[in-house]
């Protein structure tokens, strides 16, 4: 075989075995990131890596890069010899979060008004009526579930990567915090204000978009309050 074949070889397998070692990352903190949000891992618990990769049932190396990607948005705290530690929710920082959460979401949902697909268009107001029915029967496994592909559709169609680079992390502590206290929440008036903001972006309205977007945030800090009796 020629060496100029042998070195592309090489480079095809090298490329495939890093391709598939991302994916597994990806995965991984796909998985942690569910089990923390739901709070099967629980704020302030203590993990180790083994523990964590019987969890997702992935191996170490990529479960480190899941966890690097996690201890970056202040998720986790890993801790040498200690292992790994669930970040606690603290009402003061998640304040901040929505603070900062209302600026990027609204950018988010103005862009991704003015340039989603149809076929982005379509998912929204289907996915409208799916959590307004999940609502209804009080659903909330099936609500948050409708809530993160909402926000993944979004995202995608905002097309904005330097604002969404900051703005994802935020939406996991915010369903971290809602699970915690969800017996609070009302999940008619949520999914009537997730579903005005679908409406909007499926509509091409960008200031209704931007008007929507900061009226879940709103209660998104009226529910914050009303759990912790800050109001």
């Amino acid at each position: 075989m020629p060496v100029d074949t042998v070195r592309k070889s090489r480079t095809r397998a090298g490329v495939t075995r890093t391709a598939g070692r991302m994916s597994l990352a990806g995965e991984a903190y796909m998985r942690l990131e569910g089990l923390i949000v739901t709070l099967e891992l629980q704020p302030g618990g203590v993990f180790s890596e083994a523990d964590l990769s019987r969890k997702v049932r992935i191996g170490r190396t990529p479960l480190r890069e899941a966890l690097q990607r996690l201890q970056a948005q202040r998720l986790v705290t890993t801790l040498p010899r200690r292992g790994v530690v669930v970040s606690d929710i603290n009402i003061v920082d998640y304040l901040a979060v929505l603070e900062t959460r209302r600026v990027l979401d609204r950018l988010v949902a103005t862009k991704a008004a003015r340039r989603a697909s149809p076929e982005q268009r379509t998912a929204l107001e289907e996915t409208a009526r799916a959590m307004a029915v999940a609502a209804e029967r009080g659903d909330m496994a099936e609500f948050m579930r409708l809530d993160t592909g909402f926000d993944r559709v979004v995202e995608a169609a905002s097309r904005s990567s330097f604002a969404l680079q900051a703005s994802v992390p935020l939406h996991a502590h915010c369903r971290r915090f809602w699970y915690l206290y969800r017996h609070n929440g009302d999940l008619r008036r949520a999914a009537e204000l997730h579903s005005g903001l679908m409406h909007a972006v499926a509509a091409g309205d960008e200031k209704a978009a931007g008007a929507a977007s900061d009226s879940l945030v709103d209660y998104l800090e009226e529910f914050a309050r009303t759990a912790l009796d800050l109001a």
